[in-house]
């Protein structure tokens, strides 16, 4: 099978087709901000390099990035899903030249208005104590206030969930996304699938290319 690259605007349904793709098909969930977190809290001498970065204010270089996906992936026994990175076209490279290595990959594009993106997003609800994400407009919880998965009542609107915030996220991922798929559709390894269509939608779309 596959390995997955998954690339979409924040909100787009990335995440959610993650796990459905991984409880339904047995791939593994690759999220660099998972992996650092990881890193970190193992204690490794990588975590400690990560760490010192994160806490002198930087960002992770590239570099450390592919380290980590290096020391936390098995490709050629997993198929995984790449969630989060590559989000510029250096990025692209480096992960197929340092981590693919020629292995079959397909990139996925969330494509989605991004208009009716900021009105998700904005409507977006996440449970503080189990992590469970809710829209108020599409996916509500069942019970109003409350998490479905844990019951907490501690559903919060996030602050990078806030309008003006969103607008300037989805400026810059446009920025840097538009070489990224041109890169991936002139190795023919592009897919686009509609992000506004329903979950169980949109999931076909994907598994039918699996």
């Amino acid at each position: 099978m596959k390995h997955l690259i998954l690339i979409g605007a924040p909100g787009s349904g990335k995440g959610t087709q993650a796990g459905k793709l991984v409880a339904e098909n047995g791939l593994k969930h690759v999220s660099t901000g998972d992996l650092l977190r990881s890193e970190i809290a193992k204690g490794t001498d990588l975590g400690k390099q990560v760490k010192s970065v994160l806490d002198a204010g930087s960002l992770v270089s590239d570099e450390l990035v592919i380290k980590l996906l290096q020391a936390n992936t098995d490709l050629d026994k997993f198929s995984y899903i790449f969630d989060g990175y590559p989000r510029n076209l250096a990025q692209a490279e480096t992960l197929d030249k340092e981590v693919l290595k020629g292995r079959p990959s397909l990139a996925v594009y969330f494509e989605i208005d991004l208009l009716k993106l900021v009105q998700r997003l904005t409507n977006r609800r996440t449970c503080k104590d189990c992590g469970s994400i809710y829209n108020l407009v599409t996916q509500a919880p069942k019970t109003k206030g409350a998490c479905d998965k844990c019951g907490s009542t501690n559903l919060v609107h996030r602050e990078d969930d806030q309008e003006s915030v969103i607008k300037k996220r989805m400026q810059i991922f446009s920025q840097n996304t538009e070489p990224v798929l041109n890169y991936y559709k002139a190795a023919n390894r592009l897919v686009t699938v509609n992000a506004e269509n329903s979950i169980e939608q949109l999931y076909q779309q994907i598994s039918t290319r699996l």
